[in-house]
């Protein structure tokens, strides 16, 4: 009688099992993974291999912390040289060899002005800790504790920083409104938009019974990124330096994701010529490892010691690959090379509006872009000079297309109030065959979404 071998048992690929624990283990309060499903494995420069073999071109590039994509090799050499040397890699704020060549290779790139007279404060690893830092120290020199913010701002998840974000329910923070030629929150757009939106924050701050006394500081984004790619004109950035300056308000810049070349140049508020009060960082100064800092005018530094802290301020490995980061960024010239490369994907992008009703408005800088997704069969929402009626946004849209790009390799972040704004961030090390590419696949999904019979149903937020 002959002996039958038994029958194979098929098991599910290993990447399967993974995301199913992860689902089971990790909060309801995780983001990324839910949108996008894959199990990176390996990296370099732009690219992604998932544990499936499948390979991707990465434009969150961790939320725009890989200014030089993955494992750029003189971002490993930094580490490496670090460890092989043997020094502590714990010191908490004590002065090093490798956060001295950080801090001044930092300062070489600041704009003069403040880079002359500037003082640095190490924070907790995450960009939200250096807002909460920046707030404790206006606040200390000031004597004042009100802040002015932005319609449409993300600062971070701590306490202090979403207060001053644009989703924040009942805090003391006034929210002042952000000028957009899409959505011009009075109807104008353009530089009469802007020039409103101005005029209404002089007005509030000099009208003794609009019931907001002298704050300790204005802090803005230069792009709001999650607020859904919406450049500040630079007009209006030049008013928001004056109006402040003239009534003894120090102005925070947020550059955590708009720094270290990503917008054209090293950092977004060289566009506009200003010289903020305090420029919080984060994110690329790291080389892709956790740091953040602010960086401020010296006449704040009133606080006492201890007044901000935290246990891993002194990463030797962040601060030795944020240095050689910020150097190659500054040596080959990366940020002229994003402005260039950006506004021929900018103009690309636009031109899909021919075809595609759906594409509501393009809108960026450097390489820092956003899609804004509509329903252009639906009412419009809102009026304004420049763009006649505008569409309400379409996140069901915005999300069938998000899909339909990681089907084809291609990761892409979705962002703005509704989830609409589909985002590029690509490294600064983006070729210009990549480039094509990142515009082709992204055509060819959204036309797939378009249609698709299922987009309706995957209506709301990803984050």
């Amino acid at each position: 009688m002959a002996v039958t071998e038994p029958a194979p048992v098929s098991h599910p690929p290993a990447h399967e099992g993974i995301l199913r624990r992860q689902a089971s283990r990790e909060s309801a309060a995780r983001t990324y993974a839910r949108s996008l499903p894959i199990v990176p494995v390996r990296a370099r420069g732009m690219t992604i291999e998932g544990a499936d073999g499948r390979r991707y071109l990465d434009c969150l590039s961790g939320a725009g912390t890989l200014a030089l994509g993955h494992n750029h090799p003189v971002v490993l050499e930094a580490i490496r040289k670090v460890i092989d040397s043997g020094a502590p890699l714990h010191v908490l704020d004590l002065a090093t060899p490798v956060k001295d060549a950080f801090t001044t290779e930092l300062f070489a790139t600041l704009p003069r002005e403040l880079a002359d007279n500037a003082r640095i404060q190490f924070c907790g690893p995450a960009g939200t800790d250096a807002v909460e830092a920046a707030f404790k120290l206006v606040r200390a020199a000031s004597g004042r504790s009100g802040l002015l913010a932005f319609t449409g701002a993300y600062h971070g998840m701590t306490a202090g920083a979403l207060a001053a974000s644009g989703g924040a329910p009942d805090v003391g923070v006034t929210r002042l409104p952000f000028p957009q030629n899409y959505r011009c929150p009075f109807g104008a757009g353009g530089e009469r938009g802007a020039d409103i939106a101005a005029h209404w924050t002089q007005y509030l701050l000099d009208d003794p019974k609009s019931g907001v006394p002298a704050p300790a500081a204005m802090i803005l984004e230069p792009v709001q990124g999650e607020g859904g790619v919406n450049p500040a004109p630079d007009g209006w950035m030049r008013r928001m330096r004056e109006i402040t300056q003239e009534r003894s308000i120090a102005l925070i810049a947020d550059e955590v994701q708009t720094g270290v070349g990503r917008t054209g140049t090293f950092w977004a508020v060289e566009h506009s010529g200003i010289v903020p009060d305090v420029m919080v960082l984060s994110k690329a100064i790291g080389g892709s490892l956790p740091l953040a800092v602010i960086v401020y005018r010296a006449e704040l530094d009133l606080w006492q010691p201890g007044a901000h802290a935290g246990t891993f301020r002194g990463n030797q490995l962040a601060m030795a690959a944020g240095a050689a980061t910020l150097a190659y960024v500054r040596e080959n010239q990366l940020a002229e090379r994003a402005g260039t490369l950006g506004a021929r994907m900018l103009a690309r992008l636009q031109a899909l509006g021919t075809d595609h009703p759906s594409v509501g408005d393009v809108r960026g800088r450097g390489l820092m872009i956003g899609i804004e997704l509509v329903d252009p069969e639906a009412d419009p929402l809102t009026v304004t000079a420049e763009n006649g009626s505008a569409p309400p946004p379409d996140p069901a849209l915005a999300a069938a297309v998000q899909q339909e790009c990681l089907r084809r390799g291609l990761i892409v972040e979705l962002g703005g109030r509704h989830s609409a704004v589909v985002r590029l961030l690509p490294p600064l090390t983006l070729t210009d065959e990549q480039a094509t590419a990142v515009v082709d696949r992204l055509a060819d999904a959204l036309r797939a979404a378009e249609r698709s019979p299922y987009r309706r149903a995957v209506a709301g937020p990803t984050r």
